[in-house]
């Protein structure tokens, strides 16, 4: 029996658009030489024990234990390499530290008799599962074996991945679930979909208590889409992975409209119009580089400190070009994402859901080596405007971060809610409302930094002073008004025949950050180029904040 191969791997790895991450995986490709000989190992002891009682015990062990390590068989290993995609062993090698994998139920089989199943047993039942560490950190993993059954969820299936989630709640680690399934089971009919409940019911259990990451790596239709979107953070690879509840047949013949799969639930529509999925990648081999280097960013849990990684960054560190980032006219837009990577360590800076709703800005970056989470309006587009996707995009990464404690540092540039009849009937209110009670709800470190507009709502919404901001800034260039200069001279001034000297009077009594600093509505005006240093100095003195939130079951957020 031929063991696994590492080319195919290799050619995948190398198809990534990014050579460090192709370097980076390289170390990993090499350690499935591991796997390999484990198989040759079993095949040798295998074949070479006597036939005493005992020992055929420890060789039927071994026997099994070969037929795990390679799930559905050679030839459906060889079809799934062929289509760009890894094995479910292959997967877990790469996204683990090398050799740190502990599996759990390898021996696990179904238990159907229906339909002929009761004469085709694969060992392992369609996914792998275990526990190991992420660059020294532990981790629990699930791995849906797409050549064992098509990855189809069985009671054992379920069960299995039930396991490691509520031993994952017990220890407090993150959970990855590595997706590649069919969906449920036909032939255990009610059993496949009791085993989908229970999964759901440890999503939400496990919510706010354990970081829980969704990989799509494959298919990933019907009910099985809901324990994803349960999860914290949805990732996906292109061409060869999709979510959608009913597929294109069903779609066909329900409503008459023709489409492919990858138009209707692949990563593309997925990351820049229903916003189901946060990030995208070329191959698994990226996906899961990718997924090692985010999890770097998240505590362990609930109860485990912010992880705080070791940097040459200096705290003091000035950078003269935010002086004069922000244009002196306040209708010229600048890059709020580089004034992120002039602010945090070493200009790095994890954006989540780069390509959906894109006037905000939201992700994880660090200063002073600690994990801080980012929300920004972005005035590139739409000139940083809050509507019905940007407020809901913003709002459960504010949540998320409040759950496991993460500092939440706003940058505000924004000049209200866009306005439009597609807005209010689409319900910009309810949806811009759940921006503001995440803001208002969270608990951990806030800080605020006005750089230059903050109209209407938009300012009391995105983290002011007013919903318990802990440290509220803006730099000089900040506007803090109710409305823009323009439109409160046509409203104030409708009568004046010199609306130019009313609107520059107007501008210097409201739109300048003074009038909102003599109320003690911001704490300070800062030189932008001091910002790192002010932040930081406020994170170390926030570390110690203890505010709890009012006794209750839990709130009713506007959904």
């Amino acid at each position: 029996m031929a063991s696994l191969s590492t080319a195919s791997i290799a050619r995948i790895a190398a198809s990534s658009r990014s050579t460090a991450i192709a370097r980076t995986a390289a170390p990993r490709i090499a350690s499935l030489a591991l796997i390999n000989n484990r198989i040759i190992a079993l095949q040798r002891s295998s074949s070479s024990l006597a036939t005493s009682k005992e020992q055929q015990a420890i060789q039927r062990i071994a026997e099994k234990r070969q037929e795990a390590f390679l799930g559905g068989g050679e030839k459906r290993i060889a079809a799934q390499h062929a289509k760009g995609k890894l094995t479910a062993r292959e997967r877990i090698e790469l996204l683990l530290d090398i050799g740190s994998f502990r599996e759990y139920d390898a021996f696990v089989e179904h238990q159907c008799v229906d339909f002929g199943m009761d004469e085709s047993h694969i060992t392992g039942d369609g996914v792998v599962t275990g526990y190991g560490t992420i660059n020294g950190r532990l981790v629990y993993v699930f791995s849906q074996d797409f050549t064992a059954y098509g990855g189809s969820l069985s009671k054992m299936h379920a069960q299995k991945i039930c396991k490691i989630m509520d031993q994952a709640v017990l220890v407090g680690a993150p959970v990855i679930g590595l997706n590649d399934s069919g969906g449920a089971r036909i032939q255990e009919g009610v059993d496949s979909l009791a085993g989908y409940a229970d999964i759901f019911q440890r999503n939400v259990d496990a919510s706010g208590v354990v970081p829980q990451i969704s990989v799509i790596m494959g298919p990933c239709a019907g009910g099985a889409v809901y324990s994803p979107a349960l999860t914290d953070f949805t990732l996906m690879v292109r061409d060869t992975s999709y979510l959608f509840v009913t597929g294109p047949d069903v779609i066909k013949a329900v409503t008459h409209e023709e489409v492919t799969q990858e138009d209707l639930g692949g990563a593309k529509p997925h990351t820049t119009k229903s916003g189901v999925a946060h990030l995208a990648f070329d191959n698994d081999v990226e996906a899961l580089a990718k997924v090692r280097q985010f999890v770097d960013f998240l505590p362990l849990s609930n109860r485990h400190e912010v992880p705080v990684r070791p940097t040459a960054d200096p705290i003091d560190r000035v950078d003269p070009v935010l002086d004069t980032i922000v244009p002196a006219d306040s209708t010229k837009a600048y890059d709020m994402k580089e004034v992120i990577s002039r602010i945090c360590d070493d200009g790095e800076f994890f954006e989540v859901m780069p390509d959906y709703a894109k006037n905000m800005v939201i992700g994880f970056s660090r200063l002073d080596g600690q994990t801080v989470g980012i929300i920004a309006n972005q005035p590139l587009v739409s000139s940083g405007v809050l509507d019905i996707n940007s407020s809901v995009k913003a709002a459960r990464f504010v949540r998320f971060l409040d759950a496991f404690n993460i500092p939440i540092l706003t940058f505000v540039d924004v000049p209200g809610f866009l306005p439009g009849v597609q807005q209010e009937h689409g319900g910009i209110i309810k949806h811009g409302a759940k921006l503001l009670y995440a803001y208002a709800e969270a608990t951990t470190p806030k800080i605020t930094v006005i750089t230059r507009k903050a109209y209407g709502g938009a300012y009391d919404v995105m983290s002011s002073k007013h919903l318990k901001g802990d440290m509220n800034y803006s730099w000089p260039t900040g506007e803090i008004a109710v409305m823009g200069a323009k439109g409160a001279v046509e409203i104030i001034f409708r009568h004046a025949k010199d609306k130019s000297q009313a609107e520059a009077e107007y501008i210097a009594k409201f739109a300048n950050p003074l009038p909102a600093a003599q109320r003690g509505f911001v704490d300070d005006i800062l030189l932008p180029s001091t910002t790192r240093e002010t932040i930081i100095r406020d994170l170390k003195m926030l570390k110690s904040k203890d505010r709890k939130p009012p006794t209750k079951k839990h709130g009713n957020i506007p959904l």
